[in-house]
């Protein structure tokens, strides 16, 4: 038996579609004894429960290779200034993520909400104008894009095996996506390379040099170079490290990859259990909810398959604040997966999030909504969400020369408009229970084991430089 909904995704080819979905639950919402098919009835994903198959590697890590990664992703050397790594803004202690709504990168001070803009004079120039994405299950196969705009991407047709906005300029020998995507941090002045007069590192990213001899690779591959622990640790995991000079950012790259994969899978949820089979995995409440996302609300449109995400890019009319990405009359909006597509239809279009929202909040590609229940509702309505939208929730760190550019598309009406008229999502009929029940669901997409990764924290790192 099947049932037909309205889609709540209208393409910019056809804006109402009708999407067929499988009698997931039975008849509705008073059916919850009957379980979830594996597949969707229109030869859709597989919405059964992740698989070692579905993974890099068939969940076969190396082990050398995971504990150098470790290291790195948690060592400030990979930063200009030595002041910042990866895990700042994707740390264990705050589920992968940073736990404010943009981060604050280079020259900011402490972890999370507890992170400050930087002592003094040395204040920061501007926040990161994207919301710090998750790292949970970057090493399923169904990740086939990383960054909330698929800007890093695999492409057969590219020499390096992958699209990306280095080009011809991305060197060869990267593992897979996730390796690719770990090259770009380090190359933003505003994140990790510091900005053009601080360092040469930042020097060489504010000229856009990335490769060759003084570029940001390089130079962060000489240091790593020169660090005799580290240059014990690459020739132990590469086949192809010999001595110290043979390390590179590349090698580096698919180190960290190998951790994140390794570290950071995340299958075990009340929702995984009760797809293998046990009814009792989900409370009441996350059943209704369950049938309301697979069902009348129409979530799974979009969040489908056992990842809970299709991997594709929509306009929801999601506020926009922070700096903005260079886009617009002024530089201060983020046109999203246009910027990598070129197309126009593309603009204001990001990436459909994935498991393990419920500690991953501030949501949204700009961390515009605190909790889970505000994202819910503003899928009543998106276009009257962002209309309405309360900027008290936002989560950022205070600095006077930055407050001004917070909202300064939420404060214009005219382009607050623009976003809402892109909107692709159809408004949805749910109300406050419904929103208790589809809260209720989306936290049994919690993996237990994702509440407390602290064990993935190195004791030390080989600089010295240790984010903890």
């Amino acid at each position: 038996m099947q049932f037909f909904i309205n889609s709540p995704i209208r393409s910019h080819a056809e804006r109402v579609t009708r999407f067929t979905v499988a009698a997931l639950l039975g008849l509705g919402v008073g059916a919850l004894r009957m379980p979830l098919p594996l597949r969707a009835q229109n030869g859709g994903p597989n919405f059964g429960p992740l698989r070692d198959a579905d993974f890099r590697g068939n969940g076969n890590f190396d082990a050398e290779l995971v504990d150098l990664g470790r290291r790195l992703f948690f060592d400030e050397i990979l930063s200009g200034n030595r002041n910042i790594s990866c895990a700042t803004c994707h740390h264990s202690d705050n589920a992968t993520g940073d736990a404010i709504s943009l981060p604050v990168g280079e020259g900011g001070i402490g972890l999370g909400v507890a992170r400050t803009t930087g002592p003094g004079g040395d204040v920061i120039e501007e926040r990161v104008p994207r919301n710090a994405p998750a790292l949970f299950n970057v090493g399923a196969r169904n990740f086939r894009s990383m960054f909330h705009d698929g800007r890093v991407a695999g492409d057969a047709g590219e020499p390096s095996g992958f699209s990306s906005p280095a080009g011809d300029d991305l060197p060869m020998g990267l593992a897979n996506v996730v390796a690719a995507q770990a090259m770009f941090p380090v190359t933003s002045g505003t994140e990790m390379a510091g900005q053009r007069g601080e360092n040469r590192i930042g020097r060489a990213a504010a000229r856009g040099q990335l490769s060759g001899n003084n570029g940001v690779w390089n130079r962060l591959a000489t240091r790593l170079q020169g660090v005799p622990e580290y240059a014990d640790l690459f020739a132990s995991a590469f086949a192809d490290v010999r001595r110290a000079g043979d390390i590179t950012m590349v090698h580096a790259a698919n180190a960290i990859a190998e951790f994140e994969m390794a570290a950071f899978r995340s299958d075990g949820s009340p929702f995984d259990q009760f797809l293998s089979g046990n009814n009792g995995a989900l409370s009441a409440s996350a059943r209704r909810g369950m049938n309301l996302f697979y069902g009348p609300v129409g979530c799974a449109r979009c969040h489908s398959g056992s990842l809970l995400t299709d991997g594709q890019f929509y306009s929801v009319a999601m506020p926009q604040v922070g700096p903005g990405t260079g886009d617009g009359f002024d530089g201060h909006e983020d046109f999203g997966r246009e910027k990598v597509t070129g197309a126009r239809g593309d603009r204001y279009e990001f990436r459909t999030p994935s498991r393990n929202v419920e500690l991953t909040s501030p949501c949204g590609h700009s961390g515009a909504y605190g909790t889970l229940a505000a994202i819910v509702r503003h899928y009543r309505n998106p276009e009257n969400a962002i209309e309405d939208y309360n900027p008290a929730q936002l989560l950022l760190p205070s600095l006077p020369s930055l407050n001004g550019f917070d909202l300064i598309v939420m404060n214009d009406a005219a382009r607050v408009a623009t976003i809402g008229n892109s909107n692709d999502a159809r408004p949805r009929r749910f109300n406050e229970p419904d929103v208790a029940d589809l809260v209720a669901f989306l936290r049994a997409l919690t993996d237990p084991a994702a509440r407390d990764l602290s064990d993935q924290v190195p004791a030390s790192v080989r600089s010295g430089l240790l984010t903890q």
